[in-house]
């Protein structure tokens, strides 16, 4: 009696092993109500080395139906459909039995056979109880359905999550993705949508199983302690998707969509270090996302001369390009922007130039905003002339003049030619703004057609035109004193209003 009882005390034991062996691939992101389980790394049976260049494909083997081995493990997550449409026939009985029996139960596979009615079969044990099931192939011998992508219903492959444990649990990574989510309770598989910031560093504190399609879920933690996940394809093995199938929406749900390795490659690299911390401004208006989380994740476009301090750079996976973090200097808001180091073959352009090359659209400093309110700092972002600006303050706003012109009162015009007006900016002796004329143009391009307009700013211009030139080689031979006292300044060129 004795003996008896001691082992059914053994088979209990190893029945409670087998169940928290099952129970510790349930991980969620921290704040659910159950208590995680302790995470039991079991290294999957592979014979065969994966090969390869890099982490997913020397780790991570894909093995097609005709390639799967006895002792293969696999979780059962059905999916809406499979709770209509049974997998699993009992081995003893030979009656389909209800996939949501079967949820979360671990499949050990045992080889393939053919049953009494002449259709093959795949064989699995369960973990928890140890009784037989089948699955009877949909048409045709095992060798003809082996080689299809299909492979077997619900079956989430564990030998993939058993390895990433091994490499990952406590190792840093990158976020490549801005679509995360974290987990609603412990029991369901429901979650919610979060936003993250996109080349974060972030470490492994979890992993588990996901779903059939994505076996590796996959949890992380911020600095500040905040966790979220992504279900991810490693070896794809079984997961029933072709590889072109992972692409657009669920390209993030393939490892490199979501994550990269924190290693030296991923890491800045001396080259770029001479700029981080550095201040810069926009010389052009472009497309930035803006970061800190939540909804606020979103395209915008960011004005020309904008100052942003460099806080982050992290080169894009097989790409020329870097994201930046930018700090705007004077909200504190933040930024990330791909650019390039290297000036050719980029896309995207500016005016017919090459927007996303760093030299192009940045200039290093404050730029010439730094002594301006905020009021016209707003013009010369759009673009607008306001009385009271300066010189240097037009010119940033809508770049150089296209004529320049004293008048006999002893203040000066800048002249520009638009499409259809021109844009006459007149200056006191101060040199500040004191007129703005739009005048429309005639048909005529030249600077006569003005003078033909029956406007008295058209006039004044053609009276002054007659002698501007003489005029303004001699003011170009003032001192600055008396350029100072009252005529008009003669700034150097500058390209589109930004330096």
């Amino acid at each position: 009696m004795k003996k008896l009882i001691v082992l059914a005390g053994l088979a209990l034991a190893a029945s409670s092993a087998m169940a928290q062996s099952a129970e510790s691939y349930i991980v969620k992101t921290k704040g659910v109500k159950k208590t995680e389980a302790k995470a039991v790394k079991e290294k999957a049976d592979q014979e065969e080395e994966a090969t390869g260049t890099d982490f997913v494909s020397q780790n991570f083997r894909y093995y097609s139906l005709c390639d799967w081995k006895d002792g293969m493990k696999f979780m059962v997550l059905p999916e809406k459909y499979d709770l209509i449409v049974n997998t699993f026939h009992d081995a003893g009985t030979g009656k389909e039995v209800a996939s949501g029996k079967l949820r979360r139960k671990i499949m050990i596979y045992n080889n393939h056979s053919v049953g009494a009615n002449g259709r093959e079969r795949m064989n699995f044990t369960c973990q928890e109880d140890n009784k037989k099931y089948y699955f009877e192939l949909p048409n045709g011998s095992f060798d003809d359905y082996c080689y299809s992508r299909q492979g077997v219903p619900t079956l989430a492959y564990l030998g993939d999550v058993d390895i990433a444990r091994e490499k990952l649990i406590g190792q840093s990574l990158i976020t490549r993705s801005t679509d995360y989510r974290i987990d609603v309770d412990y029991d369901s598989d429901s979650y919610e949508d979060v936003k993250v910031e996109k080349n974060m560093e972030v470490k492994v504190v979890a992993i588990g199983v996901g779903t059939r399609s994505f076996p590796v879920k996959i949890i992380v933690a911020d600095k500040k302690g905040n966790e979220f996940y992504q279900n991810v394809a490693l070896s794809k093995t079984n997961c029933g998707m072709r590889d072109d199938e992972f692409i657009v929406d669920n390209a993030k749900f393939l490892f490199y969509g979501s994550f990269d390795l924190l290693t030296g490659e991923t890491k800045v690299s001396t080259d770029y270090a001479q700029y981080m911390g550095k201040t810069v401004y926009t010389k052009y208006a472009t497309s930035m996302t803006t970061k800190g989380g939540g909804k606020d994740n979103r395209v915008v476009k960011v004005p020309k001369l904008m100052a942003f301090r460099i806080d982050g750079m992290a080169p894009v996976r097989n790409s020329n390009y870097v994201t930046l973090t930018l700090t705007e200097t004077e909200t504190g808001r933040t930024y990330a922007k791909d650019v390039t180091f290297i000036n050719e073959s980029v896309t995207g352009d500016i005016d017919g130039q090459k927007e996303d090359y760093f030299g192009y659209l940045f200039g290093f400093g404050e730029g010439r905003l730094r002594n301006t309110n905020a009021a016209t700092r707003t013009m010369i972002r759009e673009g607008r002339v306001g009385m009271g600006m300066t010189e240097e303050e037009v010119e940033m706003a809508v770049g150089e003049p296209d004529n320049k012109a004293d008048l006999p009162n002893g203040r000066y015009q800048w002249i520009y030619k638009r499409t259809k007006a021109w844009l006459i900016v007149e200056f006191s002796k101060s040199g500040q703004v004191v007129g703005i004329k739009t005048p429309r143009r005639t048909e005529k391009s030249s600077g006569d057609s003005i003078e033909k307009q029956k406007t008295e700013e058209g006039r004044a211009f053609g009276a002054a035109t007659e002698t501007r030139a003489s005029k303004m080689r001699a003011a170009e031979t003032r001192p600055s004193a008396a350029r100072a006292a009252g005529s008009h300044s003669t700034m150097p060129s500058s390209a589109g209003g930004g330096r």
